[in-house]
């Protein structure tokens, strides 16, 4: 039988607390090269530096050549950095058509989605709006250019924050106007109702849409809502 002395066992001891931290430092350098970090569906994609004009010349197919021209020189007038995509939505249009449209401004495709408008702006609920209002209270849409903010968890689940450039629209965040899903926003609306539901203000879609355009236009990509008369 081998024996150890006071002093033998110390000496292992020290041996073994080397070797658990040379172990431990091994792991910790090896192992987060080993594991994948998962990609945020909703993470903003980079934003692109401003070019001299911007690429796409005339209106994509389905938008409006003059609502889009009015879009274009708000990315100008406001100066927005990020200029590769755009989201335009066409109030004049009525709620069961997709008239929110991302724009891609190099290449000209279009996604086009459904949107709701504010109660305020459609008293009657015919499906169109009629009005546009900045008022705190009023529970309309307000027309103008925009650019989004941050993501955040409230009341319809993550939502998008929005900032108002324009005196119709400057007082979008302390009115809480934001990008959110509602239940009345979803597209089996239209074979139940013709329409979708109204909100209070906001930019409210179905989560599929909702989804898709937070995902295009976050990281300060600009909105310009407006109709034209």
């Amino acid at each position: 039988m081998v024996t150890f002395n006071r002093r033998d066992m110390l000496r292992l001891g020290a041996y073994g607390a080397a070797g658990a931290i040379l172990s431990t430092a091994a792991s910790s350098s090896v192992l987060p090269s080993l594991v994948m970090p998962k990609a945020d569906p909703l993470a903003p994609l980079p934003a692109q530096p401003a070019p001299a004009q911007v690429a796409v010349p005339t209106a994509p197919a389905g938008i409006d050549p003059q609502l889009f021209a009015r879009a274009k020189a708000a990315l100008d007038q406001h100066s927005i950095y990020a200029r590769d995509t755009i989201g335009i939505a066409d109030f004049s249009k009525p709620s069961a058509e997709p008239r929110f449209h991302v724009v891609d401004l190099a290449s000209g495709q279009v996604e086009s989605h459904r949107v709701c408008h504010g109660r305020g702006s459609d008293p009657a609920h015919s499906g169109y709006v009629e009005r546009f209002s900045n008022d705190f209270g009023s529970y309309a849409t307000s027309n103008g250019t925009y650019t989004t903010a941050d993501y955040y968890d409230g009341k319809y689940g993550l939502s998008m924050k929005v900032r108002g450039l324009d005196w119709t629209n400057n007082n979008a965040e302390a009115r809480a106007i934001v990008i959110h899903n509602a239940w009345y926003a979803e597209d089996d609306m239209i074979p139940l109702h013709g329409q979708l539901g109204r909100s209070e203000g906001c930019f409210a879609m179905s989560k599929d849409s909702q989804y898709a355009v937070m995902r295009r236009l976050a990281g300060g990509r600009m909105i310009y809502a407006d109709k034209l008369v």
